[in-house]
């Protein structure tokens, strides 16, 4: 076990610097300069020069990435160009709404798709499981924007039952907050219920099928005890992967939900970064959103144990 966890962390430390290597030569590669959008039209040459001095930008790439790892070591991710603060300072200041918004989302997209997926597969081949099975596919094809709009249109603008855009006053209190984010998350987590319902319905009949299921159902037991006490504990593991993997990209993919609903989240935070050509806010969101991305993946093994006891590592 231990050597296990030791190894997946080796892993990780190795995933983590390729994507800062990555991270750092994209963003670097992007036509643009930050300097030329910060003081604008007006600024002379001598102004651009002085100006990326001061930001070390007329290093070669290879000082400025050996400056950024040293200051990563640190803990350190940058000072934003536009923003005047640290990166750190700014993700975690953009860190709430998007955090909120992936949970939120997750628990909806969850609600939907396990139990749809449970129903799909018990009623396989009935008009039920072509019922969710084209609601899924429906699902997968809807563009989030335009799912946005819609329910916009419908529950803010038609009904006021929620705000068309925003997250509330500087004060406002988490029941707000979250009544700000009722429908962002209702976009992602019915979208992202797709995925969870083909995961949930094909690991379902994978398992339905199965000796100890057949044999359970022999013995007597109800229905409702073979499906939720049998089937369903042996179908999880898949199942808490999709769940795992959904988090990981509810919180690094909600770019386009955030800016429809015009939400200060991460998301909102590295659109305006990479239209300013803000390298530091762009390498930074990118290289803590692959962080989450490994941490979940690998918390996500590890709960592997809980979920099937036959796992062993």
């Amino acid at each position: 076990m231990y050597r296990y966890i030791a190894s997946r962390i080796a892993g990780m430390l190795v995933v983590m610097a390729l994507v800062a290597v990555l991270v750092f030569i994209l963003t670097r590669a992007a036509s643009g300069d930050p300097i030329s959008v910060l003081l604008g039209d007006q600024a002379t040459a001598e102004d651009i020069v002085r100006v990326q001095r001061e930001y070390g930008l007329d290093q070669p790439l290879v000082v400025q990435f050996g400056y950024w790892l040293k200051e990563l070591a640190h803990g350190n991710l940058g000072q934003s160009i536009f923003l005047q603060r640290p990166v750190t300072q700014a993700l975690w200041e953009r860190a709430e709404p998007t955090t909120l918004l992936a949970l939120l989302a997750v628990a909806i997209a969850a609600l939907i798709g396990v139990p749809s997926g449970i129903v799909s597969a018990v009623y396989r081949g009935k008009w039920i499981d072509q019922v969710v099975t084209g609601l899924a596919m429906l699902g997968a094809s809807i563009p989030s924007f335009w799912l946005g709009l819609v329910l916009m249109q419908i529950f803010a603008v038609a009904l006021g039952w929620f705000p068309v855009s925003g997250y509330g006053d500087p004060g406002a209190t988490l029941t707000e907050r979250l009544h700000y984010l009722v429908l962002p998350a209702t976009v992602l987590g019915v979208l992202n219920s797709a995925l969870i319902i083909r995961f949930t319905r094909a690991s379902m009949l994978d398992v339905l099928e199965e000796d100890y299921v057949r044999t359970a159902r022999a013995k007597g037991l109800t229905e409702k005890v073979v499906i939720l006490k049998h089937a369903l504990r042996n179908a999880l593991v898949p199942i808490v992967t999709v769940l795992g993997l959904t988090t990981a990209l509810m919180i690094g993919g909600a770019v386009v939900t955030e800016t429809v609903f015009g939400l200060p989240g991460v998301g909102n935070l590295v659109v305006n970064a990479v239209l300013r050509r803000d390298y530091p806010v762009i390498q930074g969101a990118l290289l803590v959103i692959a962080v989450i991305y490994v941490v979940i993946n690998f918390l996500v093994d590890l709960l592997y144990m809980l979920v099937d006891p036959r796992v062993k590592y």
